[in-house]
């Protein structure tokens, strides 16, 4: 079985049933990353699977310690996958700004940010599909961050924390794909 194959039907096992909400932003986050992942290059198939793990963590036979970067990191760990693969499900749209406050950021610190194109691509995909897999500008799915949990929470904060890594990320992601010419087609 292809990696992007394995990785869908990874994804789809453990969040279809248990968390249709959460699949449906899945399948949505995948979707956009395919549209990418012929431009990308040889790292088009990378981009597809990481889109389909990258929220594998919130499974909830995965969830061990809540925080589902880390989850799922952990469990690819154990897959025989890449580094890369795990590095960014791991890290995945600031997620070490995210861990401090949840407090596993030593923990979270065993995988490494590749902070590459690919990595950037793979959170403008999930930094612009909401939470039921609609299309979203950053903007907005920034602001339905916040409306969905609040000043007070911890995710909240942490958007605030890793808001210039995620800005930077997401400028850098938009600017490869205008000089692809797909602006406007995803």
């Amino acid at each position: 079985m292809q990696l992007v194959e394995w990785a869908e039907e990874t994804a789809r096992d453990r969040l279809a049933e248990a968390l249709p909400r959460r699949w449906s932003h899945v399948q949505a986050v995948a979707r956009r990353a395919g549209q990418l992942s012929e431009a990308l290059g040889e790292d088009g198939e990378l981009l597809r699977a990481a889109a389909w793990l990258h929220d594998v963590g919130y499974a909830p036979e995965l969830a061990t310690t809540g925080f589902h970067p880390l989850d799922g990191a952990r469990y690819l760990v154990g897959a025989d996958v890449t580094e890369r693969l795990v590095g960014l499900v791991a890290m995945h749209s600031s997620a070490a700004a995210e861990a401090e406050l949840f407090g596993v950021a030593d923990q979270l610190a065993e995988f490494s940010d590749e902070r590459t194109l690919t990595r950037d691509l793979l959170w403008w995909c999930d930094m612009t599909i909401g939470p039921d897999g609609q299309c979203m500008t950053f903007a907005e799915r920034m602001g339905d961050v916040r409306a969905r949990y609040g000043p007070d929470h911890y995710v909240t904060q942490a958007l605030d924390r890793g808001m210039a890594e995620r800005v930077g990320a997401v400028e850098r992601a938009e600017a490869w794909i205008a000089s692809v010419g797909l602006a406007g087609q995803v």
